[in-house]
Formats: structure tokens, C-alpha cells, sequence
């Protein structure tokens, strides 16, 4: 089983998430070739070793969160709320820092709601 750290409600088994897909950069809407839309949209880089996920606490908090996960082994590194990047020596050990700012792609998120495959997913969560 799969345990991942819901900064909102501490370690919860990954049954209770849903996961939304890797973190990646989406492409400028007014600049993108049909082949980048295609590469945002349906190709995955599926590596082996640590990747950057976004997660959905379905039944829970309902809220987005960002997961450092090793794919072999399922260690997790960290799990930040969506949109926010961990920054060590702050009282919670999170501090929101655009992404640009923190030199990664990444997908907005947190209260607002967040992007995942090009649409966007409204701040209550998808729809059932």
C-alpha cells in the first residue's frame, strides 16, 4: 500500500486519492504547434526513479497536492499543496513561491483549482 502525506490531513493509504498525472509545462495556447498540444496533452515521460504527480484527495480535504514519488519503489520525498513549492526553515515547511519563480513547471492549484491534461478543473474538484 501506498501511503501518501496529505499536508492537510496527514498520511492517508493512496486508495483515498485520485491521481491526475505527472507535473509538466502546458504549452502557450497562441504559439503551440499541433504536435506540442499533442505531446502536453497524451505523452508521458513515465520514468523510472523520482517524478513530480499532482494528486486529488477525493475522500478527504478534496484538495490538490504535489507528490515527489519514486516509481519503483513508491518512497515519497515530499508532498506540498498544489501550486506551493517546499522551502525549508518556514514554520509549516511549505511557502507559496510561483513556480516560474521556483524554476519549475508546474500546475496552479490549491483553492483555485488546477490544470491537468489542458483543462481546467474547478476549485470544488472534477465533476462525478
Amino acid at each position: 500500500m501506498i501511503l501518501l502525506p496529505c499536508p492537510w490531513c496527514g498520511p492517508r493509504a493512496a486508495t483515498e486519492f485520485a491521481h491526475i498525472g505527472e507535473v509538466s509545462a502546458r504549452p502557450d495556447p497562441g504559439s503551440a504547434t499541433p504536435a506540442q498540444w499533442r505531446g502536453y496533452l497524451y505523452l508521458r515521460a513515465n520514468p523510472c526513479g523520482w517524478t513530480r504527480e499532482t494528486w486529488y484527495h477525493r475522500a478527504g480535504c478534496r484538495r490538490y497536492i504535489t507528490v515527489e514519488r519514486h516509481t519503483e519503489t513508491n518512497e515519497v520525498r515530499s508532498a506540498t499543496p498544489a501550486g506551493m513549492t517546499a522551502v525549508t526553515g518556514t514554520a509549516a515547511g511549505v511557502a507559496e513561491v510561483p513556480r516560474a519563480a521556483a524554476g519549475a513547471a508546474g500546475v496552479p492549484g490549491g483553492q483555485d483549482g488546477a490544470r491537468a491534461g489542458g483543462a481546467e478543473i474547478p476549485a470544488g474538484g472534477p465533476a462525478r
